[in-house]
């Protein structure tokens, strides 16, 4: 499956911490807790899906340093082109990631001057795509037109939503054909919140992630939610980078042909899986890994 990836790169320093909150001390020392990766949601996606065995097309924006250096040095190891990554920011995204041993995460993201560039998308390019996802970074707001244009089949993730009507997400949760959401920012019934979103937007499929709670999944065509629930493979690590992965791998498998349901069910495996490995953009397996855990568990 080619896939059309369109996301935030950065350089990407991860930190175990004792808990939140976190008092002062002015030193720790966790051993083995600090890591360097390259990450971001658009590398986060695209090492999944290529793990999963999709060709990704990766379209983002770099600086032209170490940092991105390293990033492109790490994108042709695992296979996937940096030719349509443009090197034209003064400097490349950073971020710093604490998590505890109960999976919650603070992250601080340094966009650097990113959300304020644009990125030219080449019609003849995207035509090439089975299916496009559009994650919500501002310079991926001119692949959605294009993509509409094209009939391809369009999928999101807005993250954490506070309001329907958010401002910034607007574009990209009308343009969806598949959105994805943490429950993070909704208060009350997210069954509710979920209905208010189809009713503006017309989403074929929504996705709720609930992180160790599981998932639920809105389908239009049967006006009908799917509940899923969370798997364990092992001991969690590391939280960060779970909801990009849970997004990859339902798109993977759901542009294969598998049922919604069904992708939904894989997906979650697949996350359940990835969360045992230290980092966000670490952990992830193959289909066929994914489907023998599944195996096991559905005995």
């Amino acid at each position: 499956m080619k896939i059309a990836l369109s996301g935030l790169l950065n350089l990407e320093v991860t930190t175990r911490t004792r808990g939140f909150p976190i008092p002062y001390y002015p030193i720790d020392y966790p051993f083995f807790g600090v890591n360097l990766y390259p990450g971001g949601v658009g590398y986060n996606l695209a090492k999944a899906l290529k793990t999963l065995g999709d060709e990704v097309d990766l379209y983002s924006l770099i600086g032209d340093d170490d940092a991105g250096k390293l990033i492109r040095e790490e994108l042709e190891r695992i296979g996937i082109s940096s030719s349509q990554i443009l090197p034209i920011l003064p400097q490349t995204p950073m971020s710093s990631v604490l998590y505890d041993e109960a999976g919650k995460r603070q992250i601080y993201c340094d966009l650097k001057d990113i959300q304020d560039r644009s990125y030219t998308f080449e019609e003849t390019q995207i035509a090439k795509a089975d299916f496009v996802i559009a994650t919500n970074i501002n310079f991926s707001r001119g692949l959605l037109p294009i993509a509409r244009k094209l009939g391809k089949t369009i999928a999101t993730d807005v993250h954490v939503l506070r309001d329907p009507d958010d401002a910034y997400n607007r574009d990209f949760m009308m343009a969806a054909d598949i959105l994805f959401l943490s429950d993070e920012g909704i208060e009350g019934n997210p069954e509710n919140f979920i209905r208010e979103l189809e009713e503006r937007y017309h989403n074929r499929i929504i996705v709720l992630g609930r992180g160790a709670e599981g998932s639920f999944m809105y389908e239009r065509v049967s006006d009908s939610f799917t509940y899923q629930q969370a798997y364990h493979f092992g001991e969690v690590k590391n939280t960060v980078g779970a909801g990009d992965s849970f997004f990859a791998a339902f798109i993977h498998f759901y542009a294969l042909g598998e049922k919604p349901r069904e992708a939904l069910t894989l997906a979650s495996a697949f996350a359940a899986i990835k969360v045992c490995a230290d980092g966000a953009s670490n952990g992830f397996v193959s289909e066929e890994d994914v489907r023998r855990a599944l195996a096991g568990v559905r005995r």
